[in-house]
């Protein structure tokens, strides 16, 4: 009779213990128990991290309330998860050279009902807390100012229909309510001033709205969002809060500056000297509103944008060459730069008055 081989065990006797477990009877409640210290230090430290800038509108602190919930919640099932994950990898490896299979296991109907229902009424009740939030921030309020509020690659403007007023700065009274009116002339952009919180998408074909009410004066950026190009990340205008009594300075200043100067209003005085300044004036409206200053540098326009050529330095300082670099600009592209980077779609947006007065006062900067 042969001997036979010790490692292999005896196929006719009981199951050798395997030496990975020896000892663990109630591993899960120990690591149950090391899950729930380290969440507890998990949402300490992620409640004392100051995840957002100063607050500037009554909505904020509602949602900051929110993140803070969820960050209650999520912390624990992350650290508990992987509390498991990682004790069970240390805890239970095998060791070197073992090449055995791990001892049979049956499944747990009761754990597997636990670790179904709890999630599912984590997400139900967050879900519900969401919705009653949401709920609240988009309730209508009484002296709402509404704002139009545009995207375009790169820049945002922004329209006070109610006052007449169209302005490329975002400017608002502070503590009245606001409802912001949002779409864009391209692509997808989206709209967030991050010490608002809220921030809405700007879907082509679309008007999407959000609300709420500036709480705190002071200077802010409009930032977009939503990856629209490769002059995304310039794409940001300045937003003020601002005293009411301001805030009405400032409507009548607009107004001031839109309306045309009294010759023109009598019908006289258009014809000599004014009407190339009255070009000028247009073409700077036109190079402002179109985010033209995102993109590029132009000193007469403040502008240091550097994602296409400078406008000082123009190649060719001719109306033609102008012309065909904002119409088509593919067909002659500045060393330097990548064909497709300016929007091809100029010479649509623009009406023939817009793009002769953005030409000349362009050109007029060669001179």
């Amino acid at each position: 009779m042969s001997e036979r081989d010790p490692a292999a065990g005896d196929p006719a006797g009981p199951p050798e213990e395997d030496p990975r477990i020896r000892g663990e009877k109630h591993p899960v409640a120990r690591m149950i128990a090391l899950g729930i210290v380290l969440s507890l230090i998990g949402i300490a430290i992620a409640l004392l991290i100051d995840w957002f800038p100063v607050s500037a509108a009554g909505s904020a602190d509602e949602i900051d309330t929110v993140y803070d919930v969820l960050l209650i919640c999520s912390v624990p099932v992350f650290i508990l998860v992987m509390t498991v994950a990682i004790y069970s990898v240390v805890r239970f490896r095998a060791k070197p050279g073992d090449m055995r299979d791990g001892a049979p296991i049956h499944g747990n109907t009761r754990l597997e009902v636990v670790w179904v229902t709890i999630p599912f009424l984590m997400v139900t009740a967050l879900a519900i807390y969401g919705w009653i939030v949401l709920d609240d921030l988009e309730a209508k309020q009484p002296n709402t100012l509404i704002v139009n509020v545009t995207g375009q690659q790169f820049t945002w403007s922004f329209d006070y229909p109610s006052e007449k007023v169209k302005s490329n700065e975002l400017v608002l009274p502070k503590d009245r309510p606001v409802e912001f009116r949002i779409h864009t002339k391209d692509v997808l952009h989206s709209f967030w001033v991050p010490e608002f919180r809220l921030k809405s998408d700007a879907v082509p074909g679309l008007t999407t709205k959000i609300r709420l009410t500036p709480d705190r004066i002071g200077r802010y950026q409009v930032v977009c969002a939503e990856l629209c190009g490769i002059g995304h990340s310039t794409m940001r205008q300045n937003v003020r809060v601002v005293a009411t009594a301001d805030f009405d300075s400032w409507l009548d200043d607009q107004k001031q500056a839109a309306a045309p100067p009294s010759g023109e209003a009598e019908g006289g005085g258009g014809e000599t000297g004014g009407g190339g300044g009255g070009a000028g004036g247009d073409g700077a409206a036109v190079f402002a509103a179109n985010g033209c200053a995102s993109c590029h540098t132009f000193k007469p326009a403040n502008a240091t944008g550097t994602v296409g050529p400078d406008l000082d330095e123009i190649a060719t300082p001719t109306a033609a060459f102008i012309r065909q670099s904002i119409v088509d600009p593919n067909k002659e592209v500045e060393e330097g730069f990548s064909p497709g980077i300016m929007p091809q779609d100029f010479g649509d947006k623009l009406s023939p008055d817009e793009l002769d007065a953005l030409v000349e006062y362009l050109l007029k900067a060669q001179k």
